[in-house]
């Protein structure tokens, strides 16, 4: 995961610089959301049978 530094504050207020932080800060904050509900989506019943069925066929798979 890649991060970013913050840029320094003006000695004057930038309206500008303020929508460009706070639109970048709320799409992180909407991409982080959408990275949870997966993982939560994962968790829930159809991702665990869709991973309990992988893991199945990854057994079978060794043809011991």
């Amino acid at each position: 995961m890649a991060t970013k530094r913050l840029p320094q504050a003006g000695q004057e207020y930038n309206r500008i610089n303020d929508q460009t932080a706070r639109r970048s800060i709320e799409q992180s904050l909407d991409r982080l959301e959408d990275k949870v509900q997966r993982i939560e989506t994962q968790k829930g019943k159809i991702g665990s049978l869709a991973i309990r069925r992988h893991q199945f066929l990854l057994m079978g798979a060794s043809g011991g």
